[in-house]
């Protein structure tokens, strides 16, 4: 598959090493580049961009302010001579930080992850109209098969995502976002910016916490009231 991306930096030098990367790559297509957040919308509204190397620090809007800003935004791998700012970029579910100077070695890390990315999404969505009730993701080198009803919950950590079961915890890097795409709305619930639970799973409710066996997962005050809705809707029983 081929993905297309976009560059996003007001520093030409940064734009002409990207674009000189990205052509070195046959799975990435380059189609704009921007020295200003602002100037990239118009494209971005068209919904064909796939991944985003966008910088940090520009004028007037910096790249995390502008990339919150977006409605449909696509992955994201940040870019900047600040490695302060990579926890931030994280916390936005970024696939990848990269710290200028940029060398080729970690750039095609960062491509790779995109990659990664598209090709576990593509076999997610082949299971998906199969209606089958599993998922792929990659873990431990290998690409490995996850049942709907092996899973107690899942967390979002920095740049990747663990996926508890009864037996194992799977590390993979992927969005939080993509996770919760391929999850069956009726059978997973999201109670907190970091966390989705398997419904048939939960023990208990014990105020802001889910309990799941001997874990417990928090529930924030903005899913609490929809949180309860899906869980006891219908199943609670009333004298």
């Amino acid at each position: 598959m081929v993905i297309n991306c976009i560059i996003i930096d007001d520093e030409p030098l940064a734009r002409k090493g990207l674009k000189e990367y990205i052509a070195d790559l046959d799975f990435l297509n380059l189609i704009g580049d921007f020295d200003s957040p602002l100037k990239a919308t118009e494209l971005l509204s068209k919904g064909n961009t796939q991944l985003l190397f966008l910088d940090i620090q520009m004028p007037k809007i910096t790249g995390l302010e502008f990339f919150k800003s977006l409605q449909n935004a696509p992955p994201v791998i940040f870019t900047t001579a600040y490695p302060q700012y990579a926890l931030a970029g994280f916390d936005l579910n970024a696939l990848d930080y990269l710290v200028k100077p940029i060398s080729f070695e970690r750039f095609l890390k960062a491509a790779l992850k995109a990659k990664e990315y598209y090709e576990t999404r593509q076999h997610n969505i082949d299971a998906i109209e199969k209606k089958e009730d599993y998922f792929f993701i990659k873990a431990d080198n290998k690409l490995v098969k996850i049942f709907f009803d092996e899973i107690l919950f899942v967390e979002a950590l920095q740049n990747y995502v663990t996926i508890l079961t009864a037996d194992k915890k799977y590390i993979t890097y992927l969005t939080f976002k993509s996770v919760e795409e391929y999850l069956p709305a009726d059978r997973f619930i999201k109670t907190h910016k970091s966390y989705i639970v398997s419904a048939s799973k939960v023990n208990s409710i014990e105020g802001n916490n889910i309990r799941i066996g001997n874990h417990h997962v928090p529930i924030s005050r903005n899913e609490k009231e929809s949180v309860m809705d899906k869980l006891l809707k219908g199943k609670f029983l009333k004298r």
